[in-house]
């Protein structure tokens, strides 16, 4: 990969990402690079060496082309190779191809094909049926492919991965009904490298940061879109005092209190809540795969129909459609209380604690706090 390896955190004080760890790039911009080049050699008759992708938030990102050939039907095929950086990722190094060719349908067509999964259970971004290719590398593909799909040209982006399926049951997907191979993933492009300790060192000195400039509370996000939902509704509170502890749950409580602050929040959403809920020190899907029948059995009151369809759910974001359809969402403050409970074990008696739980559209389902003690500033969300 080349290019600018991004900081973990642009512009702000003591959050520089370590040095010695080197960034990726996701499968979604594999498979994005791979459609360009495709594109180029259509357009110019023979394939570049690289290509320059534009990636989500206007970063741009260099990657190289593995092989290209042509097919029938005027297709060019493009491969490349993924390269998760230092990430300990199952698809470092998968072979990622794409299959271009100019269709008379206006507007671009995604496909998959041998390696890529579809998805056969409700309960994820997708729907069932789909080729699970996400909606941000769906994105990506076509905002990169736009200059080549002038008056009212189309184009069909068939996307393979040699040896997908096999590594694919290496991956959560077969438990989540997506079947036939890998995931096209990608939120911002990039992957980055995944060392616990380089992580936990990040969140240290993000407190420590926070702490040195007057902080005496501070909101412990589980990511980028969590914080962003916190900050809208905390702006009495400086920006040091949002940080992103991922999956990193007890060593976040664990470091504000070392750090000695007043007042501890969390912010998330609901798959995370229910495995904060259910105690794991640390919330990853890999380490921790949850039974969501847990979950079932913390929301007493609901009727046997729900409660089965809980307990069945491939995931927490299923779970939660269950509970709106049943109008239940009543019972999430439960998932909340038990958090306050997890978080007080790893925080000890010293902080006030709370936490705000949303959905996956960002409205809030419930918020919790340690009963009769204020907070140093103004209340939470």
């Amino acid at each position: 990969m080349t290019g600018p390896s991004p900081p973990g955190r642009p512009g702000r004080k003591g959050l520089e990402r370590p040095q010695d760890l080197r960034w990726g790039f996701s499968t979604g911009s594999a498979a994005t690079a791979a459609a360009l080049g495709a594109a180029m050699f259509l357009r110019d008759g023979r394939p570049p060496d690289q290509v320059e992708i534009a990636l989500p938030q206007g970063r741009r990102l260099a990657i190289g082309l593995s092989e290209a050939s042509t097919g029938p039907g005027g297709a060019a095929r493009v491969v490349v190779v993924k390269d998760a950086g230092d990430d300990p990722d199952v698809t470092n190094g998968a072979r990622i191809a794409v299959t271009l060719r100019p269709s008379p349908r206006a507007g671009l067509e995604i496909s998959g094909g041998q390696g890529v999964g579809r998805v056969t259970r409700p309960g994820l971004v997708l729907a069932v049926g789909q080729w699970a290719v996400n909606p941000v590398p769906r994105s990506m593909l076509g905002e990169n492919l736009a200059p080549f799909m002038a008056d009212g040209q189309g184009l069909e982006a068939a996307i393979s991965i040699e040896d997908g399926e096999r590594l694919a049951l290496r991956t959560l997907n077969p438990r989540l009904g997506i079947v036939g191979g890998l995931s096209i993933l990608g939120t911002t492009g990039l992957v980055k490298p995944f060392s616990h300790r380089a992580y936990v060192a990040t969140i240290d000195n993000a407190l420590s940061v926070a702490r040195a400039g007057g902080s005496r509370e501070v909101v412990l996000a589980t990511g980028r879109r969590s914080e962003a939902l916190a900050r809208q509704a905390r702006p009495d509170l400086p920006e040091e005092a949002f940080v992103q502890i991922a999956d990193f749950f007890r060593a976040g409580l664990e470091l504000a209190t070392r750090h000695g602050f007043e007042a501890i929040g969390l912010a998330e959403f609901f798959g995370k809540a229910v495995k904060q809920a259910a105690g794991f020190p640390y919330t990853h899907a890999h380490h921790n795969d949850m039974d969501l029948g847990t979950l079932a059995g913390w929301l007493d009151g609901l009727g046997p129909e729900p409660l089965g369809l809980i307990a069945s759910a491939p995931t927490a974001l299923a779970a939660l459609e269950v509970l709106k359809e049943f109008r239940a969402l009543d019972m999430v403050p439960i998932v909340a209380g038990k958090v306050l409970a997890s978080a007080r074990g790893f925080a000890g008696p010293g902080p006030l604690i709370w936490v705000s739980v949303f959905d996956f559209d960002g409205h809030l389902l419930a918020h919790g706090q340690d009963p009769g003690r204020p907070l140093p500033r103004r209340g939470p969300l």
